[in-house]
């Protein structure tokens, strides 16, 4: 069945962004130094489900995959729910394509998203999201070769999410999700019958804005943060080897400047760390239940303990800091160009590149483009892609509010 798993596992694969969440774990580490060769090691955390933490539209992928603190679209859903209390409209729909890993010539591995949101009065909105990914068609065989029948991998996530303004500047939102990852149901790996792998999970997100000046002209500062995918471990079998779900702070800066009546610019940035202990081999397995120390945590604790368990100590811990910085020109709120540059650490998956896109605005329907040009030697799974949001927001459903 040796072949079975490899396949089962090269499905699993499929759903990296890079190695971001699944890297080589050298055991000789001392600091993060190899101390026979002198090299930095690798050491990227690990986490299940990870296309839970796949940028999903194409405006943020056009800025270098960030969100936190843009202006509002549905697409907050993923990034910061908050941000949908300060929205403008009172319904808005947003459905985005993403083609997978085309590089290697693969035509039926995507990522598909549909969002929205619906501003019940001045205050309060509510918005719900489906994310889903086909990891194509996969023929699974046994050792000898044999053909054990097709399958087609697939993940989803159903989330929903309540925001609320709390004063004038500042909005908070709680949501909660419904995780299912179907990998390889109903194939036996080593006398165990694989089964999907459902969690459940919240998120926490909060929004700050406010008006200013720079040069004698208006902007608005932004400030957003979010806490998203706090949940329960998932897994694939009856095993006790649970895996974390892919749980991530994010804190986002942002700042639009109002050049004129025509013409503005917006520049953010992100930070985004996942909340899972760092793979940590050397702990071993204390009470000797075949689990290594570092996936016995629960959730929340893991939470606590990732801030500080990284074997290299605090300098480790910022390197699995990833960072990205955006801008964003708008011409009449009707066409918009957009630039984006991501970056991690060696140590931590090595996912660089530049992205750039497209925006334009017509009435109540909206287009997004955005292109990704790796600057690594890592491969990525969107490598020279193109891909497209489209945005509907129904100002024909707005009407007077209390």
């Amino acid at each position: 069945m040796k072949k079975l798993l490899a396949q089962s596992l090269f499905a699993a694969a499929l759903t990296l962004t890079g190695t971001a969440l699944y890297g080589q774990i050298e055991p000789n580490c001392v600091n993060g130094t190899n101390p026979i060769t002198g090299e930095k090691c690798a050491n990227a955390v690990t986490s299940a489900v990870p296309f839970l933490r796949i940028v999903p539209d194409a405006r943020g992928g056009a800025m270098g995959d960030v969100g936190l603190a843009t202006s509002t679209d549905p697409n907050g859903m993923h990034y910061n729910a908050s941000k949908l209390a300060f929205s403008d409209k009172k319904v808005s729909i947003s459905a985005t394509y993403t083609p997978w890993m085309r590089n290697l010539g693969l035509n039926d591995v995507y990522l598909a998203y549909l969002a929205g949101y619906f501003r019940l009065d001045k205050f309060q909105t509510i918005g719900a999201s489906l994310r889903y990914f086909s990891l194509g068609d996969i023929e699974f065989t046994d050792e000898t070769g044999q053909s054990l029948g097709q399958g087609r991998p697939n993940e989803f996530e159903f989330a929903g999410a309540y925001a609320r303004k709390l004063s004038e500047k500042l909005s908070a939102s709680v949501g909660a999700k419904f995780i299912y990852s179907n990998l390889a149901t109903g194939r036996v790996v080593e006398g165990n019958e694989i089964k999907p792998g459902v969690s459940g999970a919240a998120d926490i997100s909060f929004t700050y804005k406010t008006p200013s000046k720079l040069g004698g002209k208006k902007g608005e500062f932004t400030l957003g943060t979010a806490i998203t995918n706090i949940g329960s471990k998932i897994t694939y079998t009856n095993s006790v080897n649970r895996d974390y779900i892919p749980t991530n702070l994010g804190i986002g800066l942002g700042y639009k400047l109002q050049l004129d009546e025509f013409n503005s610019i917006t520049f953010c940035t992100d930070f985004n760390k996942l909340l899972v202990p760092t793979p940590r081999p050397d702990l071993g397995d204390a009470d000797g239940n075949g689990v290594i120390d570092y996936k016995e945590y629960s959730p929340i604790r893991a939470m606590f303990v990732s801030f500080a368990d990284a074997p290299g100590g605090f300098p480790e811990e910022i390197k699995e800091v990833t960072l990205g910085i955006g801008a964003e020109y708008w011409y009449d709120d009707q066409f918009a160009i957009r630039i984006g540059h991501f970056r991690e650490n060696y140590s931590k998956g090595n996912r660089k590149y530049f992205s750039v896109g497209l925006g334009v605005k017509y009435n109540i329907f909206g287009l997004n483009f955005s292109y990704l040009v790796p600057t690594s030697n890592q491969r990525n799974p969107l490598d020279n892609t193109l891909r497209f949001s489209l945005i509907f927001d129904f100002s024909a459903f707005e009407g007077d509010e209390e």
